[in-house]
């Protein structure tokens, strides 16, 4: 499968977009289908044929620290969960579990969850004392980062491991290349370390690896010295920075170019690739379009739509993609495809539909990153072939994932379980943030919900108020407001009857919906001269959002959740007026228009004239009143009438 790399640097991000070719049916939604011209040499752009398989982002200072070594100190060890707490200079203290204790000359063995073997945790490592450790997990949500004293070395060919023995290949090559590179690779000076060779070692020869041993056993050098004259807790080795990540794990025959948009990030490129793989150079291609890179190839749709839980399959059906603490969840359904023909049998339709799931599912956690445990919920199959097939499909897809996972066998309930390595915050987390209002749930309480909790509240604070008080301005959300005033005043008037105390209301759209306030209590007089928020005779600007309810010439406007219906304004909606108090109560006001002068002519008897005369009579302009309050207010924008 041919692969190309996208990277994007802007001023405070780093974008890379993994592409891999697939066939013309499979292409990315929202790919450009023109062949155009590449960043040089005349090439076909990138998009056609390819889909973004996988997508990375880096940000300044929030880098990831998988790869970086530190020079750590104990911070505390703790028996029961075998492991240590080592602070290596961030916020967390970083993980350490005894399994990933590596003591040069004291040999440990690897038992998992205490099975009663080998040495304890309180015999390796001591508080206070100071250790050499790789990041091996990112710091995730209230987790620090997972580390390892088993330090690694990561190059073109091969990932060199000063205190481990021997040489490992990757299982995902090929059986009968695998043999080639261990004939290879045998006899090789390891400097008294192991080594474990890279998918991207495809092809490579003896000559190759030897000249890499030797350039990664110099930088195993150079961190020597570091953690001599590093004090702990410090850092010893930063990782390459994204882009040279992903091309030094992703580069096999199969890499084609990447496409830079950014000359610094270019020449990093070329002098990695300068000093690993010189015939590779002329791989890497700066962009210089004015289109944006992300842009032109669609790879900015496919960010867009990482935020949406739901995703379509190409018959109709579509996936469900939802998220928890403990595990996320994905729901597969069949939607708008019903079969093709008459013959079209309900086994078959779900069966292709599954299928399809089984590769959309796939590509959609690649690129959101999603790991952890992941639940798949099939549609039922009776057939076991079929169920067989759709396990297949997922498995031959999840080859294609650089990241480590685990699949299980469907269940009779039509069910994957699956495992999935969670090494760094997925792309969603990284652009997104928790919702301030519902905290990551999703819901928050109704507006129902909210009023009946606060008339709790009202009725327990006047049944503890001195007679003294009559009165109550509470401060909450119009939307809450209207549960009260709404259906002619009905919930308000039973709380006043039963308390005996008025309630007068204020608040504007931009609190929280369950905000609660008492702003003031005392006489009627006093929090009415400052609740109501108008007096008969003010002039008003205001914004005409709505026709009335019950009186097609009249329309209303809303200020903070005070209504103000307004005579003859039936045709106005949606336009600024000047418009004049008639009466003013607690929750609502009724006004006329200053200037009736432009209001288009109303032919005698018909609809909207108030009495079917030609011309209306011209009403009395009536002086202003009070003064206390402002003589113009900008009305809220939206919001539907009682």
């Amino acid at each position: 499968m041919k692969k190309q790399v996208l990277v994007s640097v802007d001023r405070g991000e780093t974008r890379v977009a993994l592409m891999e070719s697939v066939t013309s049916s499979e292409a990315a939604p929202g790919a450009p289908k023109r062949r155009g011209r590449g960043a040089r040499g005349g090439r076909p752009d990138p998009a056609p044929g390819y889909r973004v398989a996988e997508l990375y982002f880096e940000r300044r200072g929030n880098r990831s620290i998988v790869g970086n070594i530190y020079k750590g100190k104990v911070d505390n060890v703790l028996p029961g969960l075998e492991a240590a707490f080592v602070d290596i200079g961030l916020d967390k203290n970083g993980f350490l579990h005894v399994d990933e204790i590596v003591i040069p000359g004291v040999e440990t063995v690897r038992r998992g969850r205490g099975d009663g073997s080998g040495k304890k945790i309180t015999d390796l490592i001591k508080p206070g004392q100071e250790i050499v450790c790789q990041v091996v997990k990112d710091p995730l949500k209230t987790k620090g980062a997972r580390l390892s004293m088993e330090l690694t070395v990561a190059g073109r060919y091969m990932v060199y491991t000063p205190t481990g023995e021997g040489v490992g290949v990757s299982k995902r090559l090929e059986d009968k290349e695998r043999d080639r590179l261990r004939k290879e690779v045998k006899g090789l000076d390891l400097k008294g370390g192991g080594a474990i060779v890279r998918t991207a070692a495809h092809g490579a020869r003896r000559a190759d690896f030897e000249r890499e041993v030797e350039y990664l056993y110099k930088l195993h050098e150079v961190l020597q010295d570091r953690v001599e004259t590093t004090p702990a807790p410090g850092l010893v080795f930063q990782e390459a920075d994204l882009s040279v990540r992903v091309v030094r794990d992703i580069f096999s025959d199969h890499f084609e170019r990447a496409v830079v948009d950014d000359e610094k990030q270019h020449q990093r490129l070329v002098s990695f690739f300068t000093r690993t793989a010189p015939e590779l150079v002329d791989r890497v291609e700066l962009y210089q379009d004015s289109q944006p890179l992300m842009e032109r190839y669609g790879v900015d749709k496919v960010i867009d739509g990482l935020f949406s839980k739901r995703v379509d399959l190409p018959s109709g059906g579509y996936l469900m993609i939802d998220y928890a603490e403990a595990l996320t969840v994905i729901d597969v359904n069949t939607g708008s495809y019903v079969g093709r023909g008459k013959q079209a049998r309900l086994e078959d339709v779900i069966t292709k539909t599954n299928l399809e799931a089984a590769e959309a599912v796939v590509n959609q956690l690649r690129l959101r990153d999603i790991g952890g445990i992941i639940v798949i919920d099939f549609i039922d199959m009776a057939r076991a072939r079929n169920r067989d097939a759709v396990l297949k499909q997922l498995r031959k897809a999840l080859s294609e994932d650089r990241t480590k996972t685990f699949t299980a066998e469907i269940s009779k309930l039509g069910l994957v379980e699956m495992t999935r390595q969670n090494v760094t915050e997925g792309v969603r987390e990284i652009i997104s943030r928790e919702c301030p209002t519902c905290h990551g749930d999703g819901v928050v309480r109704s507006e129902e919900t909210i009023a009946i909790d606060i008339e709790r509240q009202l009725r327990e604070i006047a049944s503890r108020a001195p007679r003294s008080t009559e009165a109550y301005l509470v401060q909450i959300n119009p939307k809450v407001t209207a549960e009260f005033t709404g259906d002619g005043g009905r919930v308000l008037r039973a709380l006043e009857a039963e308390t005996g105390k008025l309630f007068h209301f204020e608040g504007s759209e931009g609190l929280p919906l369950d905000h609660f306030q008492i702003t003031m209590e005392g006489s009627q007089a006093d929090v009415e001269e400052k609740a109501v928020p108008f007096r008969p005779g003010e002039e008003v600007l205001v914004q005409i959002v709505e026709p009335h309810m019950y009186d097609a010439d009249a329309a209303v406007a809303k200020i903070d959740g005070y209504i103000v219906s307004i005579r003859r304004a039936g045709r106005l909606v949606g336009e600024k007026r000047l418009v004049r108090i008639e009466d003013a109560g607690r929750t609502a006001a009724t006004a006329v228009l200053v200037d009736e002068s432009d209001l288009p002519a109303v032919e005698p008897g018909a609809e909207g004239s108030p009495d079917g005369d030609a011309v209306p009579s011209k009403r009395r302009r009536r002086g202003r009143r009070g003064g206390r309050r402002r003589s113009a207010a900008k009305a809220a924008d939206t919001s539907s009438s009682e």
